[in-house]
């Protein structure tokens, strides 16, 4: 699921300059200052004719004094180009230097996916331990919160295009250690983490510089509604690929070869995305930044909404198995359950994005929000795998929020310090969903699954409520302080 819209009214974005992309498109600048009204022309004072005619210096400069002397021409105005209101994926792709980041994202995630799922074959082969094997997945969202509240200055300190090659290069490094048959288990772990602390400045430094690739209109909306589609497609594809890789190579092998994808993700980067200088070169912020950022109750008010979603979103994936297990159905069903709720995500943001207008996306951002764990309470009735499914795909579906949201928090955000927050977002994100995860564990420990996952749909939709109520009164303050 993703967040919405409140129902605030939210000035709209300014349409952004044109993305100078590596294409070669450079006309926005050139839009930007047609549709800005023309200078106030000063005349140029009269010269006065020179005592000596005889200069070739003076006859040389006549005509300038005469067309100095002659009024200006009444400049006639260049009506404003407004970029397409409904521009769809498709415009998106045409923009040559997103296809290279496109292209990037999708290496490194499958390296990140394949990898993770190569590590707890390889620890439970060295170890034995399902404690152990199980940790690598949780050790792959704790320093997220780590990462992305220490590091998240680096994103606006340092050109863009560095710091995401540099972590992918960190990444790569990471996991060719992996692969020494020296590195202990202890190592593998550490060097788990240190690829999931990297992970979150990586993905904020990216987002915030796909806003200077597509502008922050509704292509950046779009831009990043496909790398969210990639990224829940992964969650498909990955697993089954990396489980095909695991039955040709061992789990060493398998993670040598992510290694090559973060590799093939930072020259993409390198050799696809133009260099940019740094937002906030010259500032040493600290965590000061940081907790100025969620003390805006503007930005505090969208970042929750942003994490609250995947918080309780995951309870119901989360608790698959045992669920599986209480109705006494095949290992078929709960793949079933597994893929629900990803298939209902990546169909809403696709629908979203193609057929509906920006405007649209803004307005349903509440409504989606608050309808979208509705289905969860179906658990209650405990439903089977057929019907408990079909909860999930329409929860799923409601994800399309996120466009909404995306649009919001972009043109909420000063730019020297979006890298930044798209950073402590991102980690924010990832955080709640280990937390989520850890707390339906626990939950189901003491009260029936199915009513765990009832229990967290009714609670996600009251604080839903609360918050968005919230955000639509802060809202509609700044627009009366604002008149």
């Amino acid at each position: 699921m993703a967040p919405a819209d409140t129902p605030a009214p939210v000035p709209a974005p300014a349409p952004p300059p044109g993305p100078a992309s590596a294409s070669g498109d450079t006309a926005g600048p050139a839009r930007a200052f047609a549709g800005a009204p023309a200078p106030a022309r000063v005349p140029a004072p009269a010269q006065t004719p020179d005592p000596d005619p005889a200069s070739a210096s003076d006859d040389a400069a006549a005509p300038a004094r005469a067309s100095a002397e002659a009024p200006a021409p009444a400049r006639v105005p260049v009506p404003a180009q407004t970029p397409d209101p409904d521009p769809g994926y498709l415009a998106v792709f045409r923009v040559r230097e997103f296809r290279w980041v496109f292209g990037a994202h999708l290496l490194s995630l499958l390296g990140l996916v394949v990898s993770e799922l190569a590590l707890t074959v390889l620890v439970y082969d060295l170890t034995r331990s399902p404690l152990l094997s199980s940790l690598t997945f949780a050790l792959g969202f704790l320093p997220y919160l780590l990462g992305g509240t220490l590091l998240a200055g680096l994103a606006d300190r340092h050109p863009p295009r560095r710091v995401l090659v540099v972590c992918d290069l960190i990444c790569a490094g990471a996991v060719a250690l992996m692969v020494l048959p020296a590195t202990p288990v202890a190592g593998l772990l550490a060097l788990r983490c240190a690829v999931a602390a990297v992970a979150p400045v990586f993905q904020g430094t990216r987002m915030a510089t796909l806003a200077d690739i597509l502008g922050d209109g509704d292509l950046f909306v779009l831009g990043r509604s496909l790398l969210r589609i990639v990224s829940q497609s992964a969650l498909l594809a990955g697993f089954g690929v990396g489980g095909v890789l695991l039955t040709v190579v061992p789990a060493r092998g398998a993670i040598a070869v992510t290694a090559a994808t973060f590799l093939l993700s930072a020259l993409l980067l390198r050799l696809g995305t133009a260099r940019r200088p740094a937002r906030a070169a010259e500032t040493r912020e600290g965590l000061g930044a940081t907790w100025s950022l969620l003390r805006d109750r503007r930005i505090r008010g969208l970042m929750l909404l942003f994490w609250v979603p995947p918080l309780f979103v995951v309870v119901p994936e989360a608790l698959a198995a045992p669920y599986a297990d209480e109705l006494g159905v095949s290992t078929a069903a709960l793949g079933l359950l597994m893929c629900a709720l990803p298939v209902g995500t990546i169909a809403g943001e696709l629908l979203a994005g193609a057929v509906l207008r920006p405007a649209t996306r803004v307005r349903l951002v509440a409504p989606l929000l608050l309808a979208g764990f509705l289905p969860f309470l179906l658990y209650a009735l405990r439903p089977g795998p057929a019907l408990a499914a079909l909860a999930l795909v329409l929860a799923g579906a409601t994800g399309a929020y996120t466009l909404g949201l995306d649009a919001r928090f972009v043109a909420a955000v000063p730019e020297e310090r979006r890298g930044r927050a798209m950073t402590l977002m991102t980690a924010g994100m990832m955080t709640v969903q280990g937390l989520g995860m850890a707390g339906a564990g626990l939950a189901a420990e003491f009260v029936p699954v199915h009513l765990v996952v009832a229990g967290a749909g009714l609670l996600a939709t009251v604080i839903l409520a609360v918050l968005l109520a919230t955000e639509g009164r802060d809202g509609a303050d700044r627009h009366m302080t604002s008149r």
